[in-house]
């Protein structure tokens, strides 16, 4: 297991945020994908490989975000990856805020990470 987990955790979700919250540089988030294999469940949609991830990314529609992180909680894998928990508050455009929760899972490859598991969720609930 990786003991550098928490530190890891915490820099992916600082770049990540970073990359894709900006209209300018969201397009090169696919960097952090695996062409084929990651898979990425959006609001209960699921996506696999990073042309299709982009492909939904393209499709949202917004082009500002303020993103405020609450938590970011990070465990080491057997395989030497992280999976990590991200709590927080987010505003696109004129919408008004909303919780959400983000979990990734980065895999070892080759002396860094690739994004392998991405889950998204807005806290909204709909009861009947």
């Amino acid at each position: 297991m990786n003991p550098n987990f928490e530190d890891i955790g915490r820099e992916f979700v600082k770049q990540y945020y970073l990359i894709f919250d900006n209209q300018d540089t969201r397009p090169s988030i696919v960097n952090f994908y695996n062409a084929q294999n990651s898979l990425l469940t959006f609001e209960g949609k699921q996506l696999q490989g990073a042309p299709s991830i982009m492909e939904k990314f393209g499709s949202l529609g917004f082009k500002n975000i303020n993103r405020i992180i609450t938590t970011v909680d990070s465990q080491p894998t057997l395989d030497g990856g992280v999976l990590i928990s991200v709590l927080g508050r987010l505003q696109c455009d004129d919408d008004p805020p909303h919780e959400f929760t983000q979990t990734f899972i980065l895999q070892p490859v080759q002396g860094s990470f690739v994004l392998m598991h991405d889950i998204f969720r807005l806290g909204l609930h709909d009861l009947p």
